[in-house]
């Protein structure tokens, strides 16, 4: 199964078959609500996702918190048409230049989307547009890769980068964030990416950004749920305030 690029149907319809059945994307949601746990959000309020997709992300907040709005944006109109399919909210427009007016939103999401902004600054443009938009003491909860084995380079093709936490946390910072909980996940189970990573890396050469490797086939329901409870593990310890040394992926939860 071929690794489908960002922006392109196949790259959209594959998220979603992963969002539906994947042990992986069902522990960062585990995750993300202890965080959002941990931030002790109001009853009402509106939840911008930055880099929206397909909606799922947005489905999934409205279950955990029926009483808010949930509004989100995206580049690329293949995700929207499904999002607008299932009855989201959502605009085409991109996080270097967000639609929406100063201190108007309470919780920004966004989920894997720093790391293909422009390399050239993007990632603190669009961090810098969402502490604007965000309400005095409003919270960003913000998912991206993490540097690890073996080490990745930028792609400038497809404006991809990894993260090392504290450059990360420098760069929240930088824009006004105070940065509440900031770790790295997906420690031990990454470890078993490594041989898949490799071998795209063999395959396409001085390509640093290889797709999606992830595939949508589900796994036995028990080493899925086992694989699922041990992330759950990573992320009561990440809410409660360790900070992890190894991880694949980044969570970082800040006020504005």
């Amino acid at each position: 199964m071929t690794a489908p690029m960002i922006f392109t149907p196949e790259y959209y319809q594959r998220m979603r078959e992963l969002e539906r059945d994947g042990w992986w994307n069902a522990a960062m949601r585990d995750i993300a609500a202890m965080l959002l746990r941990r931030a002790d959000l109001p009853l009402r309020g509106t939840m911008l996702d930055v880099g929206c997709g397909s909606g799922q992300t947005m489905g999934w907040f409205e279950s955990l918190y029926p009483r808010w709005r949930a509004v989100g944006l995206d580049v690329a109109p293949e995700g929207l048409d499904a999002a607008r399919a299932s009855g989201a909210h959502v605009a085409q427009a991109s996080g270097l230049a967000l639609p929406h007016a100063d201190r108007s939103i309470d919780l920004v999401i966004t989920l894997d989307v720093v790391q293909h902004l422009p390399l050239s600054g993007g990632d603190v443009r669009t961090l810098g547009e969402i502490r604007r938009v965000l309400r005095r003491g409003g919270l960003v909860l913000l998912r991206t890769n993490a540097q690890a084995f073996p080490r990745v380079g930028d792609d400038p093709t497809f404006n991809f980068h990894r993260y090392e936490p504290g450059e990360l946390l420098t760069k929240l910072r930088a824009v006004g964030f105070e940065v509440v909980r900031l770790s790295r996940v997906n420690s031990v189970l990454g470890l078993a990416e490594i041989p898949r990573e490799v071998r795209a890396a063999r395959r396409n050469g001085d390509v640093r950004y290889h797709g999606i490797l992830a595939t949508p086939e589900p796994s036995r329901w028990w080493t899925g749920g086992l694989k699922r409870r041990w992330l759950r593990l990573e992320g009561r310890a990440v809410a409660a305030g360790m900070k992890l040394p190894f991880g694949r992926s980044i969570f970082a939860l800040c006020r504005a």
